[in-house]
């Protein structure tokens, strides 16, 4: 399986600024994705539109094969590259991946398309394992510009794995939590539970 991060957003709710390079404890959250995708993963890959900023993370970086095409665009692409027939993928703000849980998702994957967590919130399709054999169903959406990412969802063999499972590992609004805002960033250091953030520019 090839773990897969999508660093390929605009940022506009950041004001433009890389959320991947914002730290955390004083470690930028896109060197904490790859450091645990690395010991879980023999291959990573980075999918970004500015590559050269992501040099120093020693893994394989990958450009939009279809440009513009928000999350589902970064998804095909990062399948397309990939040398496995699956794919962990997250997103590059998501700081506290839990590495017991993702190994957890990729031990039961072989028999589907997609597996994927699902909470109170709803599902997390950005926090997820997909097969390859999702890449005709995905470029048929993109096509169609069909960009949410659970709209080709239908037809595929999926499982959900549900909050009494995920629990078991972390709390889910811990593990999956996005971070797309300096508001976002600023109630890490209110919360206890959580490490106190220091935002960065590039």
């Amino acid at each position: 399986m090839t773990g897969v991060i999508l660093s390929g957003g605009r940022n506009s709710r950041m004001g433009g600024i890389n959320k991947a390079f914002m730290e955390i404890a004083g470690r930028r959250i896109i060197e904490g994705a790859v450091c645990l995708l690395k010991e879980i993963f023999a291959e990573v890959i980075i999918v970004t539109n500015t590559p050269l900023a992501y040099l120093d993370l020693n893994v394989t970086l990958v450009t939009d094969i279809l440009p513009d095409k928000g999350a589902l665009g970064g998804l095909y692409t990062g399948l397309f590259w990939a040398s496995h027939p699956q794919a962990f993928v997250c997103a590059c703000d998501m700081p506290f991946l839990n590495g017991r849980f993702i190994r957890h998702m990729a031990e039961i994957s072989a028999p589907y398309d997609i597996v994927l967590p699902e909470t109170a919130e709803g599902k997390q399709p950005l926090h997820a394992v997909y097969g390859k054999s999702c890449l005709p169903a995905i470029k048929n959406n993109l096509n169609r510009e069909r960009i949410r990412i659970t709209d080709f969802y239908k037809g595929r063999r999926i499982l959900t794995i549900t909050s009494d499972v995920i629990e078991r590992f972390a709390p889910a609004n811990k593990m999956f939590l996005n971070l797309n805002t300096y508001e976002d960033f600023a109630s890490l250091g209110r919360n206890d539970s959580l490490l106190p953030v220091t935002p960065t520019r590039e």
